[in-house]
């Protein structure tokens, strides 16, 4: 049984799948497993997924369910029911995780305890310059001074994000302000997702579901949020931004106005 269970959002974007598998190859940390939450791509993607899968030096399991438009969170909760380590962490298909991603969200993971990293937003020039080559050889960890200068001149940011640190001082000192959940970059329990029946399934258009939203109901439920801010760095891979919807945020009121840590839409119906 693996000690990690990494949950991978994907659509359609093999491409980008491609550069996600190039950074966990090179992960310091390899008990784990990667679950692909696969919301509806086409026949071809998932050709091209299972030939990846076996050329992977992890173990792949491939969910998948049909398109029947955004259904991330029914799919995230199939995940977390077929996982088989007792710690999840969470990714986004246009994610590529540092080398030492996996390593610190698990040396860090505490009970009721979720962790809370961030990403750098590369530019699309950025973006366009990797391959899996490039990836699984380090580029974005060795290319420091590219990154800068694209986050000066060019269209890449927050790329201080992306400085790892392994001074505990620096650690604490980035890490004594309280940060939110980001979908694409959270770890915790099993069991303490469990215990508010992991994501809202009503949530059918993207963003707040897949973080406030669980934010607020693992707060209600005595789990802390921790930073783990400059350790658990992520690269996200350009593609236009989403707004928030009106619908998931008139949802999300509602959510708020009951204070239900624990939602009938999730992973027991």
């Amino acid at each position: 049984m693996p000690k990690v269970s990494v949950i991978i959002s994907f659509y359609a974007r093999i491409d980008y799948l491609r550069l996600l598998f190039a950074g966990f190859e090179r992960q310091s940390f390899k008990d784990f497993e990667v679950i692909v939450a696969d919301d509806g791509s086409g026949e071809e993607v998932s050709r091209e997924l299972e030939k990846l899968s076996r050329v992977a030096s992890f173990p792949v399991v491939h969910l998948w369910h049909e398109d029947k438009g955004f259904r991330k969170n029914k799919i995230l909760n199939r995940a977390i029911s077929v996982s088989a380590s007792d710690y999840l962490i969470f990714v986004d298909g246009d994610c590529v995780p540092h080398s030492r991603f996996v390593e610190e969200h698990f040396m860090n993971r505490k009970e009721k305890t979720c962790l809370a990293g961030r990403r750098v937003n590369l530019s699309e020039k950025i973006t366009k310059m990797l391959d899996y080559g490039k990836v699984k050889d380090g580029f974005l960890e060795r290319r420091t001074m590219l990154l800068i200068w694209d986050g000066l001149f060019g269209k890449s940011f927050d790329v201080e994000k992306g400085f790892y640190f392994e001074s505990p001082a620096l650690r604490n000192f980035f890490n004594s302000k309280k940060r939110g959940i980001v979908g694409c970059n959270f770890s915790l329990h099993k069991k303490d997702f469990i215990s508010i029946n992991g994501f809202d399934e009503r949530y059918e258009k993207p963003s707040i579901g897949e973080d406030s939203d669980v934010q607020f109901r693992l707060e209600l439920e005595g789990v802390e949020i921790k930073s783990v801010n400059h350790m658990a760095v992520q690269y996200h891979l350009y593609h236009v931004l989403q707004v928030r919807p009106e619908e998931n945020l008139e949802l999300f009121r509602k959510i708020k106005e009951s204070k239900l840590a624990f939602t009938p839409f999730g992973i027991i119906r």
